[in-house]
């Protein structure tokens, strides 16, 4: 065994701030508080319901991951956050039309009383929303300055010490890194001259972690992943994970896309349709915000498949995503997805994948978890990007030097890995040769 971690315990309440309190925000917050009451089970939370085996297969040792980790308990969270609409989170929730109204019904009390507070919003940034409860600002430095008196009032009102940050707002038209990201100098000079390149998402990301919050990024928008808010993350020593909550069909692919590596067997093409009637639906109607999420759908594959190194099998593959919005489906998204593969000397056979899928349901205890992990590892001292989290992730973070890791086995392997070195326990390699000398 190695030496544990010291990890200051997780007493008090913590805070969970969600810049955008939507389908998602409003699902994981009901959801919380209908756990807390015992109407209903944590299902999708590996925090909540997922083992870790220690040691040797042998000693029979698979304690529930918060029994085996310092994590705060689920009935010790208070939530927050900014919209750009004035609803609370009962009527947003009723808006969303993902939980049943027995559902909400037994938590109506609770939500009341979680009230956004204005938004940062830029509608450059998000083209098809009309905002009605927004910050006025003159600068981008002045609404950060708002974005952390909030957290501190916030913090004050509910007697914490502890907050973290998880993004769950509409995503923002597509950017790629410009010279006001590249140095945190540079950012802070953005800041104050009102650079078009600082985004809402960026503001509330720079505001956390000058506020000693930690910060995960559910959209795929551009916002901690710059390299001045990676810089920034290291020299506070704060914790950040991201991007694009990986749910439907990318989380299919991150399954799928393994075995047919594993088993050499070829692609020719993946088409990927997705229907999906929410609000981030009809935001995704633009064509700027569609990029962002296009991209980050993209990228999957060709991390997986290497083709690089398997140009035989995967160099020239027709990787296709079409995204629509289509209002009658609401929060329930349908993705399609034809396989077009070949096998032993290059016959061809095909996958079908149709995924019913409730968008909010999947990506609501992925909230929960990187609430608790991020608030781990700060307690841990585990400042800068948190790699092993890439498992909750379509876009996830790495060191610039690193490829990202999208192989959804070798993200959890990566994960229950951190969990066991953290607290003093082996590494798993799964070897299994001991058992048999």
């Amino acid at each position: 065994m190695g030496e544990a971690r010291e990890i200051k315990a997780p007493g008090g309440g913590l805070g969970v701030l969600m810049p955008g309190m939507g389908a998602v925000a409003t699902t994981f917050m009901a959801g919380v508080e209908l756990v807390k009451k015992g109407i209903a089970e944590p299902v999708g939370s590996l925090t909540q319901l997922g083992t870790v085996r220690l040691g040797k297969r042998t000693e029979d040792r698979s304690p529930k991951i918060k029994e085996f980790v310092p994590l705060q308990s689920v009935g010790d969270l208070v939530f927050g956050g900014w919209d750009a609409f004035p609803d609370d989170a009962y009527e947003a929730a009723v808006a969303a039309g993902v939980l049943e109204k027995d559902h909400l019904s037994a938590v109506r009390d609770e939500l009341r009383e979680i009230r956004p507070m204005p938004a940062v919003f830029d509608p450059r940034y998000v083209h098809r929303l009309s905002a009605t409860h927004v910050r006025e600002y003159g600068s981008p430095r002045e609404a950060v300055e708002m974005v952390r008196e909030d957290i501190r009032v916030f913090k004050r009102d509910h007697g914490l010490d502890r907050v973290v940050m998880i993004n769950c707002a509409s995503t923002e038209a597509y950017a790629q890194p410009r010279e006001a990201h590249f140095t945190l100098e540079n950012f802070e000079r953005a800041l104050d001259r009102s650079d078009p390149a600082v985004s809402p998402a960026m503001i509330y990301a720079y505001a956390a972690l000058m506020e000693d919050v930690p910060y995960a990024n559910g959209a795929p928008s551009l916002a901690v992943d710059i390299p001045a808010l990676t810089q920034l993350a290291d020299e506070r020593g704060m914790p950040i994970a991201g991007k694009d909550f990986k749910t439907g069909q990318t989380w299919m692919k991150t399954i799928i896309a393994p075995g047919l590596k594993a088993r050499m067997l070829g692609l020719e093409g993946w088409f990927s349709a997705n229907i999906l009637g929410n609000r981030d639906g009809e935001v995704l109607e633009d064509p700027e915000s569609l990029k962002s999420k296009e991209v980050s759908k993209l990228s999957v594959l060709e991390h997986i498949l290497q083709p690089k190194l398997y140009p035989e099998l995967y160099e020239d593959i027709s990787h296709v995503v079409k995204i629509n919005y289509y209002p009658p489906r609401g929060d329930a998204k349908e993705g399609w997805d034809n396989i077009d593969i070949y096998g032993w000397l290059g016959y061809p056979m095909q996958i079908k994948v149709n995924f019913l899928a409730r968008d909010s349901i999947l990506a609501a205890p992925m909230v929960l978890d990187l609430a608790l992990f991020l608030d781990l590892a700060q307690r841990a001292d585990m400042g800068g990007i948190q790699e092993w989290l890439s498992f909750y992730f379509k876009s996830p973070m790495a060191l610039p030097d690193l490829y990202p890791e999208h192989d959804l086995f070798i993200q959890q392997m990566k994960l229950k890995n951190t969990l066991r070195t953290i607290m003093g326990e082996e590494v798993i390699h799964h070897t299994g040769l001991d058992y048999y000398e």
